[in-house]
This record gives structure tokens, sequence and C-alpha cells, in this order.
């Protein structure tokens, strides 16, 4: 079709209800990810039908998540599929265990549900400094034996294989994107993996992470994270970097450059920014990072190095209350919606037109669980009955500089009552803490100059009004590490609310 058909194509479309969406999708559209690590999920077909409202033609999964993936058929949206850590020792022992993962998670998915599966993410940053050499040795083999998979099943030219790596897989010691190159303790085997991608027309997929790069430097300039070019420039010869995602993505070229690998592919696989639990996470600054994100990607912006535009996947679309703490209380605060599908803050995702919520959710009674009023701070039950609420619900929110941090104290113990309720479904027994609490059918949100504050008292979603929540097979329990950094993590946060409470 000639170019000036195609563009009265897209003009004819524009003229339609859907023809923003459809436009977006035929030039490659917005892509995101979408965990599933959350309480009361927002059900699939629901969030499926979010995606297609706002312009999204590709997504990527942490898993072959059975819902996610039977809702994603015939969609029109492009699927990554991923494949958690904790799968890569049986995959990387047998090409036979491969090849049932993939007669399970992606040929029957593609032949019986019209699932669009382009890619199979394996494993998810590997290779990050904090877990050593626990994925070595069975990443590569893993990746290895999914392709083998892939060709067997007669799908390797459909679906290609990648790796979503941190950041940390490459470095600089110059400080200039120029001098990048890979970590020296893995330098060989990313010269493996890069040369199978290249041999296995596979693409590399990164992780970039301005608002991490913020919260681990003191020093880091804030201006560089976002996208105004207000930032003070990184002179890199005759290149001037004025935001952190080209400079790092260009250091990654780099790298492949440097290794003679300046042909192969490469994703951003996930980059966005929090908006509650730490005082760098909020609505200000996402919306600001997010909007500056979106822009370019419409606008097909490249990189100095790569004027070609990359896939980018923004982290997150939902919220996710039961994702682990362990980097911060801001890991369950990524979503551009909450966990409800509701907009935390306008995006113009083009042509003037802004994100719509989802549709057709249903919740759970109108009530909340609140401190009673005839209950005391200075109860001595009172900072037990807390610490229990926040240690089986998300009380992220009531962390330093987070959204509820400012509340008095029992505003302060009323939440963390009902997160507990909600998180319960509001079952009969769920709003008893030791006679410190009541029900109420009056919204306790704050309110401030007349308006809702930004920290919501939640009404969860009514699971059995929808759609039976169905899961991917058990994957097992997090790892000891991660376990008790997150009690950790509840332990210090309990510490803080009850510090508040005896104040």
């Amino acid at each position: 079709m000639g170019f000036h058909f195609q563009c009265l194509w897209v003009l004819l479309l524009c003229l339609t209800g859907e023809g923003l969406v459809r436009a977006l999708q035929s030039a490659g559209g917005l892509a995101c990810n979408w965990g599933t690590r959350s309480t009361h999920q927002l059900p699939p077909s629901i969030v499926v039908k979010l995606l297609k409202d706002n312009g999204f033609s590709k997504v990527k999964l942490f898993e072959a998540d059975v819902g996610a993936l039977q809702a994603l058929g015939r969609s029109g949206i492009q699927v990554m599929v991923g494949i958690p850590n904790e799968f890569l020792a049986p995959l990387a022992s047998s090409v036979t265990v491969a090849e049932k993962w993939v007669s399970q998670n992606v040929s029957s998915y593609i032949s019986k549900n019209g699932v669009d599966i382009r890619y199979v993410a394996v494993g998810n940053e590997p290779f990050l400094q904090n877990y050593k050499d626990t994925f070595l040795h069975t990443t590569f083999p893993a990746l290895q034996n999914i392709q083998a998979a892939l060709i067997k099943a007669g799908l390797a030219r459909q679906v290609k294989v990648t790796i979503p790596l941190n950041a940390d897989v490459y470095q600089t010691d110059s400080g200039l994107p120029s001098g990048g190159n890979f970590r020296s303790d893995i330098h060989a085997l990313m010269m493996s993996i890069m040369k199978f991608l290249r041999d296995n027309n596979g693409v590399l997929t990164i992780n970039i992470y301005p608002f991490l790069s913020l919260q681990a430097d003191p020093d880091f300039p804030k201006e560089f994270a976002f996208f105004n070019n207000t930032a003070k420039p990184v002179v890199d010869g005759s290149i001037s970097y004025t935001n952190l995602l080209d400079a790092n993505f260009d250091t990654c070229i780099a790298a492949l450059e440097k290794n003679g690998f300046s042909s192969l592919p490469v994703i951003v696989g996930e980059i966005g920014w929090p908006t509650d639990g730490d005082p760098n996470a909020n609505i200000k600054d996402a919306r600001r990072f997010n909007q500056g994100l979106v822009n370019r990607i419409l606008a097909g912006q490249g990189t100095p190095k790569r004027s070609t535009a990359p896939e980018i996947y923004i982290f997150a679309l939902i919220d996710e209350d039961a994702k682990s703490v362990l980097p911060g209380n801001f890991e369950r605060h990524w979503g551009m919606f909450n966990y409800d599908g509701s907009i935390k803050y306008p995006l113009d995702i083009g042509s003037g037109k802004s994100l719509v919520p989802a549709k057709g959710v249903r919740y759970l009674a109108r009530q909340w669980c609140v401190m009673s009023p005839d209950a005391s701070t200075s109860d001595p039950n009172l900072a037990q009955s807390v610490n229990y609420a926040c240690t089986y619900a998300d009380c992220t929110s009531l962390g330093y500089g987070s959204s509820c941090g400012m509340l008095d104290a029992k505003s302060n113990a009323s939440y963390a009552f009902n997160m507990y309720f909600q998180t319960m479904d509001q079952r009969k027994g769920a709003c008893n803490f030791s006679g410190l609490s009541v029900t109420t059918n009056v919204d306790p949100t704050p309110t401030q100059n007349g308006q809702r504050s930004s920290c919501r008292f939640k009404i969860m979603i009514d699971l059995r009004k929808h759609e039976p929540a169905r899961r991917s097979p058990a994957l097992p329990a997090a790892g000891l590490r991660e376990q008790s950094s997150y009690k950790v993590m509840m332990g210090l946060l309990v510490l803080v609310l009850v510090s508040t409470l005896i104040v």
C-alpha cells in the first residue's frame, strides 16, 4: 500500500470513535508491563479492555498467567511471555522440560486462543548483582533449550527469545556512555548470550530505571531523570546527553558495538516512575516522567547512537499490592492506574486524548473498618493490632513521605485496620482488633481544602462478582532472603506507626 494511501487510511480512522487507538496500534502503539501480584486482581477481561481503550498494542507478562493469556486471545495485542527465575534451573536441565513449557504456555495459546505471542522472556534480571551467582549457570542453557523448543514447535520465526536484564550488566569506567562495556565478571557469558541472540534473530531486553538511580545516589541530579532538556548535559564527544534514558541506553549500545554486536536489536523492557511509598515516589513526578516518556514514544524518538526508536514497555500498568517490598515500599505503586483500573493522573496519549479508566469493575460493600471513636491511642493492644493488620495487608502508603504518612494517630490505625478488612474481603471478624475498631458507612478518606486527599481508604474489588481469577501453576515460595527482607521492611514500618501513635 502506498505512502499517501496509508496516510489517507489513518486520517479516515481518526474520524471514527476508535480512530486514535487503531492509529496508535498501526504505528506500533504503546507497550506496558502487566503484573499480577495482587490480592484482588482486576479481572483479565477488564484489563485487556483497559489496554485497548488506551492504545496499548503490546504487553509484557512476567509469567504465563492463564487468565491473562486467555483474555489476550484475538485481542490484537502483541504479547511477551515471561519465565520466572525459579523456572530457569529445570528448563536448563532438559530440553524436554522446555518443550513441555513451550507446548503448554506458547503453542496452545497461539493455536487454541489466538494469542499473538511475539517474545518469550527467559528469566527476569537473572544477573542482578544482588543475586550473586544464583542464576549464572542456568540462564543461558534455559535460553538455548527454549529456543530449541520453539524451533521444534515450528514457532521460531514468529516467537523470538530474549532475556530481560538489569542495566547493571554493563558499566562505563569513563563515566560516559561511549565507555560502555559489559561487567567483567559476566563478560564471557554475555558474549555467548549476545552471539546466540544474534544467530537466532533474538533481541536483548534491558530495564532502565531513572527513579532507582535517584534513590541510590543522593547526589544524582534529579532533572537528568526527566525529558525536559533542563538538566546539565553530559558531554560525550560530539554528543550531549540531557536525560538518563538516552545515556543509559547508549552505554548499552556502546558495549554492544565494542564487542561486535552493533546491529543486535535492543528493547527497553521496563521503565517508569512509582507514585507512593517514598518521598520521591509521588503523583507529580510520575506524571511528569511518564508524560515525557509517552511523548517520545509517540514521536518515534530514538537515542543519539540509535536514531530508530526502540520498543519501550512502560512499567507498569496497574499497582500490585502483593509484590515484594525488597527494593522499597514503592514497589507496590508503579502503576499508571490504581489497583482497580482507576486513573491516578491524566496522561495525553496523543491528539489530545487522555487515559480512560477501567469499565465494569465491581466492588465490595461500601463500608470501612476504622478505629473506634471510644478507643484510645494509649491502649496497650493498639500497637500489636496495627502490627497484625500490616503483616497481612499493604500498609506501604503509611511510610515516611508517602501519601498517608501525615495522618494523625487514630487515622493511622484506621488505615491499617481498613486495609486488613478489605484484603480479607470484609468477612465477619475481619474488623475485630481487641475492641479497638468498628465498621462505618462513612468514607474516612481525609479531605484537604474540601477535596479528597491522595490518601485513599480503599474498598477492594469483589472477586465473587467477577469471573474466577485463574492463576498460572504455583511458583515456589519467596526465598529466605526476600522473606526476611519483607519482614524487616514491615517491622520498620510498624515502628514508625507505633511511634506516631505514642506521640
